[in-house]
């Protein structure tokens, strides 16, 4: 499929808008930062597969793709990209705008190293290319992978190549009650998940099936279902150094807010019925030097709650990209 009749559409969308312009994709994350513009006009990616070449590991696709028919496309030739959103609903350029990683980041990376090439409507209308379409490309600034986690404030992704990888022979979720979730990481080398909520520990197992029985063993794991992710009107994001989440369990248990951890990576997963529970969570993370990412609900919390450290900098790729804050002005804490 060629998109290059749509991609050029949506670059003038972009640059003939006169205010503010949002990217909308399935709208499975927009909550997550600060609120639209009300005036703003909304563009849309294209869907639709470009190209997949399975020898390569790689596939393009328009950024307006659902995440659910990526999938589809790579099961079939037994490949996946693991975005790994929590509805697959979502697209592939919502996933990547707002870059949040899913729950297989341990064992296969943030979302980010998916990212090979782009292409972004920017302010003034132009169409730009950055990356290339090849696993070992090098040259030049790594400009794909600036755009994952901007919101859609550098420019509007709306075309996108991605590093596919082979799927694993077997996939297994393990549980052990009452145990130092440290402990078990350590016992499971090919785990790409450790999910903690203070009592369980659930273990996401993927490789040979020899090797997982090896592992599951050795950490005393049985058989489980998948962990429970934390749900609710209101949700959120903490991001705290990750040798410090164990030590924050009575802590996150007296926010009143269901959490559960992943160890390894410093993400803690938070949800409750009362925006203020989120509100005790964030003093939590405050508490030792991270910040709260509101998902949904909360509009009180909008942002991160604290200045982030990479702030001045960000105002500097911002202007460099968007130097009158024409592109989801707000969404981002700049």
């Amino acid at each position: 499929m060629d998109l290059t009749g749509e991609l050029e559409a949506l670059a003038r969308s972009v640059g003939d808008a006169a205010g503010p312009v949002v990217a909308v994709g399935a709208r499975t994350q927009f909550d997550i930062g600060g609120p639209v513009p009300t005036d703003a006009t909304m563009v849309r990616a294209p869907a639709g597969t470009v190209r997949f070449e399975p020898a390569d590991l790689t596939v393009t696709v328009g950024a307006g793709t659902p995440v659910r028919d990526l999938d589809a496309l790579l099961a079939d030739a037994g490949q996946e990209v693991p975005l790994d959103p929590r509805d697959a609903d979502a697209t592939v350029g919502g996933v990547l705008a707002a870059g949040l990683s899913g729950h297989r980041r341990l064992g296969r990376g943030p979302v980010r190293e998916a990212v090979l090439e782009v292409r972004a409507a920017m302010a003034d209308g132009r169409m730009v290319k950055g990356g290339g379409p090849t696993v070992k490309n090098v040259s030049g600034y790594d400009m794909p992978r600036l755009f994952v986690g901007s919101m859609g404030t550098l420019g509007v992704l709306g075309q996108v190549t991605l590093r596919s990888r082979a799927r694993s022979r077997e996939v297994r979720w393990v549980r052990r009650r009452d145990a130092d979730p440290r402990a078990v990481r350590r016992c499971c080398p090919d785990a790409t998940c450790v999910a903690w909520n203070g009592t369980d520990t659930v273990v996401l197992l993927e490789g040979h099936p020899a090797d997982l029985d090896i592992q599951a063993d050795a950490a005393g794991l049985a058989f489980s279902d998948p962990p429970v992710w934390p749900s609710g009107p209101h949700r959120a994001r903490l991001s705290i150094r990750p040798g410090a989440v164990v030590g924050l369990r009575d802590g996150l248990d007296d926010t009143g807010a269901q959490w559960c951890a992943e160890i390894g990576v410093g993400t803690v997963h938070v949800a409750a019925d009362d925006p203020a529970a989120l509100a005790r969570a964030r003093v939590v993370a405050h508490g030792v030097g991270g910040w709260m990412l509101r998902e949904a609900g909360a509009p009180e919390l909008d942002g991160f709650g604290i200045e982030l450290p990479n702030r001045a900098l960000l105002r500097r790729i911002k202007h460099a990209f968007d130097p009158d804050d024409k592109l989801a002005p707000g969404r981002m804490p700049l």
